[in-house]
């Protein structure tokens, strides 16, 4: 069911995509594709006719790019709600106002059959559809040329086949059959918990440190054990057969302080897994859920409580929007969505989404722990979901209402000082981390590197799972990938084409989107094709290279500082509401080359400098000889005021910026001591090179003496 997120032609987003190949790796490499069920029709039978059978001019195609770099793709204009309505009252079509969507009644089933259904649910941000009962889903003109078509013609309802998506290519369906085979092998060959010995069972719950999760629990969900890696299947069950579309396989590992870490694999691959686990439980006339964040708090929520419960996909970092319509049915959504800090940012980013009057989040702390942990602790389960808040904002609060949040900060303080980089020690030393909301202004010479390295401080997290949105105005989306690939393989993959594949499969892997605009553009355009990303992509961190390229697109006739103010002023609001770290590059005012940049040397006002929670300068020395010296100064902290400068090397090879290494490698002669200790072969072969060194040094002296005093 699950095609490309919206289906209209644009050239707003882009995802990091690569040309595709037959891939060789079972679960780590899987391409991008959305995975559509066929039709189930509850219509009369007059309405399920074949594709081929239509006339043609009843045939609606849909608009597809061929190109694997669209597979983001995004509409032109975005649509409001306040559109949809009036568009639907001018159709005479009655609707209901939901939560997160309209709900119509159906136009793919019989109006005989309909009765005062309304399963037709449109989306209130994207308008995209989706049809309870026939799956049928697509963008929002996809629904107006098809009511188009029904006005036309004079019908009260539509056949599900009206709705053609460009046919795959050879290479796409074996892709898919393959998946498909791999999900089958997978499950068949998985067994179920119940069906292990005693012994054995009770080995793989201690490891995955679900002892307390019963086997009438396990075998309600259908947990599977697959053997050959002692991985836990959580299978994926969706349309109205409840076939099987995919598994999620999940692994534990012991770290050196005795905890357990868990990794996730999924096939489809986690860009195209949509399993809501736990949904096909939950009943028609529930009216309150609970959400969490992963299949193994699920299983605990269930267990302990009774509840409906459902987990999300993808864990604490995405709720796609296309899932919005099977939530529509609940009256209560509490969203117990882990025990850390980044949990709870993600449940109050979700309740806007899904409505903050409905929600109800459970907050983080040393009581409410996450699920699994609450019932390995014999706590009550039931009584920490009846002590969540609401998720609606009100205009003032006490510090009673923010007291546990401050506690939270205080407990947490490494997870709330944000995504720690790997490649830049010295910058976690000062900023102490990447944190959502904030806005960050960097600035350098022209010509020293400024994308290059900003784009690698963005590989960075991006690596470690912070959804990023790229808007490069400076050069093309093409080169930028370019350089990003090759940061991401650390060499040149000009001399090394027949990697490209192996580190392309990779790195189409990250959660990594582009803008593809390119040169002056206008900062509403922008900011709205920002929004829709973080509503559609759950985006944590947007850059934009550079402020410059938006400033002539406004009125020529207002002040330029003033327009720069203005813009400023947007991206400082966007961050802030939207949850979101946005980067921006400010080219400098003109200084003298012998001259270090300050942060009055930013371009403009003071306004950039007042607004931003971060202020980074890349400065660089002028030598003759030799390139430049490369140096980070964050000149503004906001966090913790601290601030500082490090060095930084370039490496042409990789395109990467690192710090150089404090002092140099000195060799130490081992003592006697320490050559004695070698032991076997290699003790005698450095004793031979200890001997010959001392009576070469023997040797030269005695030359140079008997030198000297034939001299005299």
């Amino acid at each position: 069911m699950w095609r490309s997120l919206l289906l209209k032609g644009s050239t707003c987003l882009l995802q990091v995509g690569v040309p595709k190949l037959p891939h060789r790796t079972l679960l780590s490499s899987l391409p991008l594709r959305h995975f559509t069920p066929k039709p189930y029709f509850k219509a009369a039978p007059a309405l399920c006719m074949l594709p081929h059978s239509l006339p043609v001019h009843l045939r609606i195609y849909r608009t597809y790019k061929k190109d694997a770099k669209s597979s983001g793709e995004f509409p032109v204009s975005p649509v409001t709600v306040t559109d949809i309505k009036n568009y639907l009252r001018s159709k005479d079509i009655h609707f209901l106002d939901g939560y997160s969507c309209l709900h119509i009644p159906s136009i793919f089933v019989d109006p005989t059959l309909r009765k005062d259904s309304f399963s037709l649910f449109v989306d209130k941000t994207t308008g995209r559809f989706l049809c309870m009962d026939t799956l049928v889903e697509g963008s929002w003109e996809d629904l107006q040329d098809c009511l188009e078509v029904m006005q036309k013609d004079e019908q009260d309802a539509l056949s599900p086949s009206m709705l053609l998506g460009y046919p795959e290519s050879e290479e796409e369906q074996e892709e898919r059959d393959r998946e498909l085979k791999e999900v089958q092998r997978i499950w068949s060959s998985s067994v179920p918990l119940t069906d292990l010995p005693e012994e054995e069972a009770h080995l793989i719950k201690t490891m995955f440190q679900i002892t307390k999760i019963t086997n009438a629990t396990l075998k309600k969900f259908g947990v599977r054990l697959f053997k050959p890696t002692k991985n836990l299947v959580f299978p994926w069950f969706g349309g109205p057969n409840c076939s099987l579309k995919g598994v999620k396989l999940l692994s534990a590992q012991i770290t050196e302080n005795d905890k357990v870490t868990y990794k996730e694999a999924t096939l489809p691959r986690i860009s195209a897994y949509y399993n809501l686990f736990g949904f096909p439980l939950v009943g028609r006339k529930d009216t309150e859920l609970v959400l969490t964040g992963s299949e193994l708090d699920t299983l605990a929520v269930s267990q302990a409580t009774g509840l409906p419960c459902v987990s999300l996909p993808r864990g604490v970092s995405c709720l796609p929007p296309i899932l919005l319509p099977y939530l529509e049915q609940f009256k209560r959504v509490t969203l117990w969505l882990g025990s850390d800090i980044r949990s709870w940012e993600s449940s109050k980013i979700f309740s806007r989404k899904l409505g903050l009057k409905r929600c109800s989040l459970v907050r983080p702390g040393e009581f409410r722990p996450s699920p699994i942990e609450a019932l390995a602790e014999s706590k009550n389960l039931s009584r920490i979901i009846s002590t969540s808040i609401p998720a609606a904002h009100k205009s003032i609060v006490s510090f009673k209402q923010l007291r546990e949040d401050v506690y939270g900060e205080l407990l947490n303080k490494d997870q709330v000082a944000g995504v720690k980089w790997t490649r830049f020690p010295e910058l976690n030393r000062i900023l102490k981390g990447h944190r959502k909301g904030e806005l960050t202004v960097f600035t350098g010479p022209t010509g020293s590197g400024k994308t290059t390295f900003i784009s690698e401080l963005a590989l960075d997290l991006c690596m470690q799972g912070v959804n990023t949105l790229w808007g490069s105005f400076e050069i093309n989306n093409v080169r930028l990938a370019k350089i990003m690939l090759t940061q991401f393989a650390m060499q040149r993959l000009e001399d090394n084409l027949e990697q490209y594949d192996y580190w392309a499969d990779k790195f189409e892997e990250l959660p990594l989107y582009f803008m593809t605009f390119h040169g002056q553009q206008n900062i509403k355009t922008v900011l709205d094709t920002m929004q829709h990303a973080v509503y559609l992509y759950d985006i944590n961190h947007v850059i934009i290279d550079n402020l410059q390229f938006m400033m002539g697109q406004e009125n020529l006739t207002v002040d330029k500082f003033a327009v720069q103010d203005h813009i400023i002023a947007a991206f400082r609001k966007f961050a802030t509401n939207s949850s979101c770290h946005v980067t921006l590059i400010i080219h400098p005012r003109k200084e003298e080359d012998d001259r270090e940049l300050q942060t009055a040397s930013i371009f403009g006002s003071a306004k950039a400098s007042q607004e931003a929670d971060n202020v980074l300068i890349l400065q660089e020395k002028k030598l003759v000889t030799c390139p430049g010296r490369r140096s980070l100064q964050v000149t503004k902290n906001r966090f913790d005021g601290d601030v500082g400068i490090f060095p930084l090397d370039f490496i042409k090879t990789s395109l990467t910026f690192s710090a150089p290494v404090k002092g140099k490698l000195k060799f130490k002669k081992p003592t006697k001591s320490e050559t004695d200790a070698l032991p076997g072969p290699d003790a005698a072969v450095k004793k031979d090179e200890v001997k010959k060194e001392k009576v070469s040094k023997t040797t030269k002296n005695k030359t140079a003496t008997a030198s000297e005093t034939n001299q005299k």
